[in-house]
Order: C-alpha cells, then sequence, then structure tokens
C-alpha cells in the first residue's frame, strides 16, 4: 500500500487546480495516490482532473453527482484511501518541493505517530509570503512524540485539517468524519488532536496556503457562518462523550467564544442585520457551556452582556483606530472629492439597459471586440443606443460617420457614463469611473494569453515594470463578464484577475469575420494596400520584448527577408501596438515603405483586415496567432530568443512545443521553410489543426451575436460551439521557393 493517500476535493478552482497537482506529481518523493473528488464543479475541473489521471496512474477521480461540500466530499474521498497515512490538500494550495519526502522521513523517525504536524507559509496573490507566526512551537516540542495533554500549546496552532497527516488506522479506529457546512475543519481538528496518543512535529515549510485576493469561501458574506455554532455543538458533544476529555472543557469554551467573536468582528463574513443575531446565538452558546467555576477571561466578559454593549465597545475601538490614522483619512477624503468631482453627482435614476457605452484600446475608436459588437448591435438590436467614449478630438474625427461619441472626461462624457446600463470595452476603465448598482460591466480582452498578464506578472520584476497591479486589478473588479475565446484563456484570466466576474464563452467577437472566410475576403484590403495582383503575401508580425528597454529587438533583418521571399512575393509588418510609435519604425521600417520594399501595415485600424489580405503569418510570439488560426492558413512561429523571452516575461505554456505550424530557430531555418514549401506540408496542416481545436474553441462566427443577445438583451443563446473552418484554397498555397 502506499505511504499516502492525498485527497484533493474541487471546486470552482480551475485557475488553480493544475498548479495543485503538479506540485503533487513532481515531488521526488513518489508512495502515494491522489484521490482526487470532483464535487460537481460547474468549471472545468473534472476535466483537468480526468487529463491528469489519464496520464498518471497513481491519480483517481470521483465524480460525485451532486455538490455536496467540502467537508463531505473530503468524506467522499476517504473510503478509497489504501494508504498509510491521509493528507487532505486544499486544492488551491500547492506543497513546497520535497514536501513528501520530509514527511514521510519524520513519520519513520517517530515510529508512525497518529499524527505529523508541519508548517506552512502565506502565499499572498500579490507576491509576499509569510510563515506561521507560531512556527517556533514546532521546533520546541522536539523529535520525540507526544499528546496534546502534553504540550497543549499545540493547539494554539491554525486548527485546520491541512497542515497534518493523520494515521489512516488511527481514523478509522475513531469514525472520524467531516460533517456538513462552514468550518468543517473546527469538529475534525480538536476532536482528532485531542484524541491521538501519539502526535509529531515537523519544524519545515511542507504547504503553500494560498491567500486568495477574492473568492476564498470564508471571506464572503453570507449567514453560512452560523454553522461556527453547530460545530462547536459537535465538539462538545464529542468531548462529553469521552469522560477522560472532560478537562478540556474550559479550554474549549474560551477557543470556541473567542472564534465566533472574531467572525462577528470581521467586517465580510456576516450580513450586516444578522450580527444581533449571530451576538446573541453566541453568548446563548457560551452560558450553555461554562464550565462551574471556570473564569472567564476579560476579552469574553463581553459574551456575558447584551449585543448594545458590545456595539458601544467596538465602536469605542473604531474610533480609536481612526483617530490614529486622521492624517492619512484628510489626504484620501480630499482625493475623493476630486473623484467625486470626475464623477458628477450621484444619479438617483437607474441605470438605462438601453444605453450601451464602448471604448476599445484606451478611447481610440470602433475597433477591435468591442467595435464588433457594437456593429452587430447595430444591426439586430436597434434600440440600444451605442455611445463610443474617444480621447481627443483627432480620433473623433476619424470616426465612422454617424457614431455618437464623447470626449474623455467632458461633461457629455460624466453624464453618460451616469446613466449607462452597459459598459463594453477591451482595456480597463480609468478608475475616476466609479461602478454604479445595477450597471454591467462586459470586458472582452485583447486575444488569447501566452504571455503572463495582471498578477501573474507579480513573479516577473521586470515585466512589471511601470504596471501597477493592484490598481488594475481594483478596476478589474468591476467586471461583470470576461469573453472568452477557449477553456486556456478562461483558465488563464481567473487566475491572473483574481475578480468577482463570470466566464462568458462567447468567443472573440473581432474574429467573426475570420471564421470561414476565403481567399477573396482580403482583396479590397490587398488593393488598398498596393499589393501586385497574384502577390502571395508573407505577414510578419513580432511582438515586443521585455528584456529590452523599450520593447523593440530587431530579430530579423527586413530587407533581406523581403528579398529572401523573391519574386511574386509582398512582406506586410504589422508592428505590436506598444511599438508604433516608438523608435522600431525609425529604424527603416518606414523607409523600406516608402521604398516600396515592404509594406508598413503598422496604422491598419483594424488588424482583421490585415490578417484577411495574407496567406501566411511569420510570428514569434504574438497573440495575432490565435486570432490568426480562425483562418486555417498557414503560420510559421520564428523562436530564436524564446528561451530570453520566456525567462523575462513569462508563458503560460510552450509555444514551440505546442505550436500552430514549423518553428524556426534562426534565419536560415525560417528561410528555408518559405523556400522549401515545408510550411504548408502535412505535419503544419497537422500542426494547425491541433492548435485551432484548442484555442478557436468557441469562436464560430457568432461571437458578436452571443454578445449583444445573451448579454446586452438577456436572451437564451448557447455558448460558442467549434465549427469546422474551410481549408485554405489554392491561392494560400502559391508560395514559391525563391
Amino acid at each position: 500500500m502506499p505511504r499516502f493517500s492525498i485527497i484533493v476535493p474541487c471546486f470552482k478552482v480551475q485557475g488553480f487546480l493544475r498548479e495543485c497537482l503538479d506540485s503533487l506529481l513532481d515531488q521526488s518523493y513518489r508512495d502515494f495516490e491522489v484521490i482526487a473528488v470532483d464535487d460537481r464543479s460547474p468549471d472545468g475541473c473534472g476535466a483537468i482532473l480526468d487529463e491528469f489521471a489519464a496520464r498518471d496512474d497513481r491519480v483517481r477521480v470521483l465524480h460525485l453527482p451532486e455538490n455536496v461540500g467540502l467537508g463531505r466530499a473530503r468524506n467522499a474521498g476517504m473510503p478509497l484511501a489504501t494508504g498509510d497515512y491521509l493528507f487532505f490538500l486544499d486544492s488551491d494550495d500547492t506543497l513546497t518541493p520535497g514536501a513528501l519526502r520530509a514527511m514521510a522521513d519524520r513519520l519513520a523517525e517517530s515510529a508512525d505517530p497518529d499524527v505529523l504536524v508541519f508548517d506552512y507559509a502565506r502565499t499572498y496573490w500579490w507576491g509576499g509570503t509569510r510563515r506561521n507566526a507560531l512556527a517556533h512551537l514546532l521546533a520546541e516540542t522536539g523529535d520525540g512524540t507526544f499528546t496534546a495533554a502534553e504540550r497543549p500549546e499545540i493547539l494554539d496552532l491554525l486548527m485546520v485539517v491541512w497542515n497534518k497527516v493523520y494515521r489512516r488506522a488511527f481514523v478509522e479506529a475513531n469514525g472520524f468524519a467531516f460533517p456538513p457546512g462552514y468550518y468543517e475543519d473546527t469538529p475534525w481538528t480538536f476532536p482528532v488532536m485531542l484524541s491521538a496518543e501519539r502526535i509529531a512535529t515537523l519544524d519545515r515549510i511542507c504547504l503553500n496556503y494560498r491567500q486568495r485576493r477574492q473568492g476564498n469561501i470564508l471571506s464572503t458574506t453570507s449567514r453560512k457562518h452560523f454553522d461556527i455554532h453547530d460545530q462547536y455543538e459537535r465538539v462538545f458533544a464529542f468531548v462529553d462523550s469521552r469522560p477522560a476529555l472532560a478537562d478540556w472543557r474550559p479550554f474549549l469554551h474560551r477557543k470556541m467564544g473567542e472564534h465566533c467573536l472574531d467572525i462577528l468582528a470581521k467586517p465580510d463574513r456576516l450580513p450586516p442585520s444578522d450580527k444581533g443575531e449571530f451576538f446573541r446565538r453566541t453568548a446563548e452558546m457560551f452560558r450553555a457551556h461554562k464550565p462551574a467555576g471556570a473564569p472567564v477571561p476579560a476579552g469574553l466578559r463581553v459574551l456575558e452582556g447584551g449585543y448594545a454593549a458590545y456595539r458601544v465597545r467596538r465602536q469605542a475601538e473604531r474610533a480609536a483606530r481612526e483617530l490614529a490614522r486622521r492624517g492619512g483619512l484628510v489626504r484620501r477624503a480630499a482625493a475623493g472629492g476630486v473623484r467625486r468631482g470626475l464623477d458628477g453627482a450621484r444619479p438617483r435614476r437607474a441605470p438605462d439597459p438601453r444605453l450601451v457605452v464602448y471604448s476599445a484600446f484606451s478611447h481610440r475608436g470602433v475597433l477591435g471586440d468591442p467595435g464588433a459588437v457594437y456593429r452587430k448591435a447595430l444591426e439586430i438590436a436597434p434600440q440600444l443606443r451605442g455611445v463610443w467614449v474617444v480621447r481627443d478630438e483627432e480620433t473623433a474625427a476619424r470616426l465612422p460617420e454617424g457614431v455618437e461619441h464623447v470626449l474623455l472626461d467632458s461633461p457629455e462624457y460624466r453624464r453618460v457614463t451616469a446613466r449607462a446600463g452597459f459598459f463594453v470595452n477591451n482595456v480597463n476603465w480609468p478608475g475616476t469611473l466609479a461602478k454604479r448598482p445595477g450597471s454591467v460591466h462586459i470586458h472582452t480582452h485583447q486575444g488569447t494569453p501566452l504571455k503572463y498578464m495582471a498578477a501573474d506578472l507579480l513573479a516577473k520584476p521586470g515585466a512589471r515594470y511601470g504596471v501597477d497591479v493592484p490598481q488594475m486589478l481594483r478596476r478589474a473588479d468591476r467586471w461583470d463578464h470576461s469573453l472568452v475565446a477557449n477553456r486556456h484563456s478562461e483558465l488563464v484570466w481567473e487566475r491572473a484577475y483574481p475578480c468577482h466576474f463570470a466566464s462568458a464563452r462567447t468567443g472573440s467577437p473581432r474574429n467573426d469575420v475570420l471564421v470561414g472566410a476565403g481567399a477573396e475576403a482580403g482583396a479590397a484590403v490587398r488593393a488598398r494596400l498596393g499589393v501586385p495582383a497574384g502577390h502571395t503575401v508573407v505577414l510578419y508580425a513580432p511582438t515586443r520584448r521585455e528584456y529590452v528597454r523599450g520593447g523593440h529587438v530587431d530579430r530579423i533583418d527586413l530587407a533581406r527577408f523581403a528579398a529572401d521571399l523573391g519574386e511574386g512575393h509582398t512582406l506586410v509588418v504589422r508592428l505590436h501596438p506598444s511599438l508604433a510609435t516608438g523608435h522600431a519604425r525609425g529604424m527603416g521600417l518606414s523607409d523600406l515603405h516608402r521604398r516600396g520594399v515592404l509594406v508598413d501595415a503598422t496604422d491598419e485600424p483594424h488588424v482583421e483586415d490585415v490578417m484577411l489580405a495574407s496567406d501566411v503569418l511569420v510570428t514569434d510570439y504574438s497573440a495575432l496567432m490565435f486570432d490568426y488560426a480562425n483562418l486555417d492558413r498557414p503560420i510559421v512561429v520564428h523562436a530564436d530568443d524564446w528561451n530570453a523571452y520566456a525567462a523575462s516575461r513569462g508563458v503560460y505554456f510552450d509555444i514551440t512545443a505546442q505550436a500552430p505550424g514549423h518553428v524556426s530557430r534562426t534565419y536560415r531555418e525560417l528561410v528555408r521553410l518559405l523556400a522549401s514549401g515545408s510550411w504548408r506540408d502535412e505535419d503544419s496542416a497537422r500542426l494547425r489543426a491541433d492548435f485551432r481545436a484548442r484555442f478557436c474553441e468557441y469562436d464560430d462566427g457568432r461571437a458578436a451575436e452571443r454578445v449583444v443577445r445573451r448579454l446586452l438583451l438577456g436572451e437564451e443563446f448557447p455558448d460558442g460551439v467549434p465549427v469546422k473552418v474551410p481549408g485554405p484554397s489554392a491561392a494560400h498555397e502559391q508560395l514559391a521557393s525563391t
């Protein structure tokens, strides 16, 4: 039998689950089994678990027919366990490298104790790490074993289930199980620790306890926090059933009072209208279970009075804190005055469900996904009034005729944003835009992420230079819907933006024009760009680098590349938007465009037009490849600096291992691929098909309609369903040998 049975219950943690399972399966110690319990999770947890089980026979998956909650999901996994020790790992936490080896060695050294208690560290979403403040207790217990009676200070440690492993025979002999409800660890941990005859400790951080910015179930406001009373009733009932444990009643009585008052004091736990009832139930329990003659600690004497006295005490404490930071409050109040001035007077009317405010690329015009949604709304929902926010008069002058717009920060902008029912954007709205109750914010993003984004940048100091991640997340707190084109994006956005929003599997609205597009779709754009008739268009779209100041690196000699393509070919270059106004174009691109050596399409407002006009995409790591794949036209990845890029920016997967086509590592390899025709061989088509299946999953050509009908109009409309896109026509296979 294995040494450890690791039970991992899973519910709505798809953004963290892979990291959790990887931390387990990558352990140097191999003698364990994983029993993963899918607690009827509505997201992708079940599929992720099945994927891991398919590639590692140590993983066994139990799919529950209905959601039962954390405690009972753990119970469901226990009968399947065959290991010597049970370990309950929460699916958003991770093990540190070497943790299981350290546990196994300590268990052997202490001759298989009933319980082994180990250390942990809190890991915060913003990158910080903090060790358990009471870690010294683990070192002070020595090398032997003990009981809780011999070392009662062990119960001062965080009384949770996941910082311990339990001898399975000991658990089964005592019939320990988890109850339903919140705080299910309490009636497990106290009975286990009080019953254990041999406890050992391990003074080593074995687990990273993830402190989620949002999403922790115990940080949600709910009446379910009343469950704490039932859980302590179970603890007292257990002690009553074991006369030998009677001396623990004063200790448990104090712990119960402290725990309940801690819950009551936290502002995010109980609805305000329920706090009085919670206090009264706590006080009743405190009186009912008070041991005869036991003194009441000073901090708990408030439970001998009424709720009014408790509130007076709390208000006095708050007043003292307010006074201590009055200077900071004054400064913030001044800033708040500016914000209120920008927002205008507080509106009294409800948001207008027929008014939709749009913006794209920091207020640059009718572009991207918001532009596609806007055009579809004009077509199928003319009752909706769409207003665009633009940054200046010059941008407004370039808008299509008839587009209603307001200038950013103008009085008209403040009036329209105060009344709008919907906001659609592909970047965050300014921080001065306060979200009104009842308004709906739809965030479209700007494509499928390959490189690290938002909170994930916290692990990459160079890449996040100049990026205020906490401010970014505060702005993202306004999102209600996050559009995704594939499950990869759904997982990444939920992890990178730990906020309260719902992922909408709509597909990318801007890609609707690419789905099913034939060769003729780009003819008008070719003519506008000056591409000679019959030419094969090679689109080169490099991205920016974080490992150089300014982001621009000339990885390819563009003049040489255009010459090496030979007669009958046109090289079209599209720089990353962040490089469009920098020195990159002055380094030769503009001059080559002027001389007709190539076409600089960086300023083309609609990148979809540029893609339609091309026959093959050559890129390094640009997210454009995910959109381009919808065309089912060849893609070549030029990855001559992949290791440097991945190390400096951070990436979600290795694009060279899961590429949409052939990969070149040098310029010579790139030219050879294009000259030989291998760029469009069977291997290229196979790689592209696999890539499309994964990343064009919900792009079916109806994404914009799906957003309008489902999110703006509230109609029923199914998720995006993958469709087979016609293969490239002969016109897209004309790249001849040079």
